[in-house]
């Protein structure tokens, strides 16, 4: 063996040497002789773990108990000092905000003869309103996620699971309903024009469903179920919501968007479609009345289930897992998620009935021109 074969040896055997050296030395300081954690190691995981306790806490009683109670509109003049005391205005906005999340609609839709939830002290913090926990362990780990109710109209939106938006929304009436279960933010637009009605205009979309188009965006809120299976917002939330989610990430090889890389949203029940009039929110006392449960493994949640009804025809040929929406229908109705009796109804394109409807219109039109001219 040369000096230099030698030399490059000994070189080689010192950097393992020290290496291991250094291995050694780091375990001793984290663990005893025996493997076990040493008392520091085990200290400071302990204080740790006291000091996130501590945050949690601190985080689920950031706010006292606010309590309710109702105000009949009993004629015009109600109405009015309501819709005064509530104007859109810089310094009546906040109440704006409470009153009409509280009621699940807007001040054109609170008529003579409504009963409205008021609160009995008013915080400019929305999230002191909050029907879902402050902090949501599951989703810690998550670095955004929104989590809607329909069966109380309302949403919420966490970030490695502290809460930082409360909202209302009007979500899908019994025939063309939002299903539960797992969803992720596709794409957004700013301003959308239905694919399925030119005549809807859809301010801060954003799509959670490529094929059933289902999707969070700004719309009348009437304080009921009452869209295409679409979650309602009022505006000020619409346009938060559009700003704070992120969109699917994007395959560039085959030229489309990645399912469920999007922010995750995750509805969690049904909306109670036997009640004639109005919604459990209505009925509460305090704001801390109820605190809706929340999945400890959002994730794992299973995909919803969408019927095959409730996706366009265009759209069909590029469905996963076709499957799937075909027997959807039946899986729901024996959860009971679709009442007995209801029959839900099949997604339309109106602008191609629009359009055919104009055809035929003008073909009618030719022809009674081509009898005219005919006779004459």
């Amino acid at each position: 063996m040369s000096f230099r074969s030698i030399h490059h040896w000994l070189v080689l055997a010192t950097l393992v040497w020290v290496c291991l050296a250094l291995v050694a030395c780091s375990g001793n300081n984290a663990e005893g002789g025996d493997g076990s954690l040493s008392q520091d190691s085990i200290a400071r995981q302990e204080e740790l773990a006291q000091r996130k306790k501590h945050r949690i806490d601190s985080i689920m009683k950031r706010f006292p108990r606010i309590g309710y109670h109702r105000v009949h509109v009993t004629d015009q003049d109600v109405l009015d000092s309501l819709r005064r005391l509530c104007a859109k205005t810089d310094s009546t906005f906040t109440m704006y905000r409470i009153i009409t999340l509280l009621n699940r609609k807007d001040l054109q839709f609170m008529r003579v003869g409504d009963t409205l939830v008021m609160p009995d002290s008013n915080y400019k913090d929305i999230l002191a309103y909050s029907l879902f926990p402050q902090y949501w362990p599951g989703a810690d780990t998550i670095k955004k996620i929104v989590v809607v109710s329909p069966k109380w109209q309302s949403y919420a939106c966490y970030e490695y699971g502290v809460l930082v938006r409360f909202a209302a929304t009007n979500s899908g009436e019994e025939r063309k309903p939002s299903f539960p279960g797992r969803y992720a933010v596709n794409w957004k637009q700013r301003l959308r024009i239905s694919s399925l009605n030119e005549e809807w205009e859809l301010p801060y979309t954003v799509n959670i469903h490529q094929h059933a188009g289902s999707a969070f965006h700004q719309f009348e809120m009437p304080g009921r179920p009452v869209s295409h299976s679409c979650f309602r917002q009022f505006m000020h939330d619409a346009e938060w919501l559009f700003k704070w989610v992120r969109q699917a990430k994007y395959d560039t090889v085959k030229r489309r968007s990645i399912p469920f890389s999007g922010t995750p949203v995750i509805v969690l029940d049904v909306f109670d479609f036997s009640r004639r009039r109005g919604g459990p929110w209505l009925e509460l006392e305090s704001s801390q009345d109820v605190s809706i449960e929340l999945p400890p493994d959002p994730m794992s949640v299973e995909e919803a289930l969408i019927p095959i009804s409730q996706v366009p025809h265009d759209s069909r040929g590029s469905l996963r897992n076709i499957k799937r929406y075909i027997t959807a229908d039946s899986v729901l109705r024996e959860l009971g998620i679709i009442r007995d009796g209801v029959t839900l109804r099949e997604s339309i394109n109106y602008n191609k009935l629009k359009a055919k409807k104009e055809a035929a219109k003008k073909r009618a039109l030719e022809n009674q021109k081509a009898a005219e001219n005919a006779n004459n």
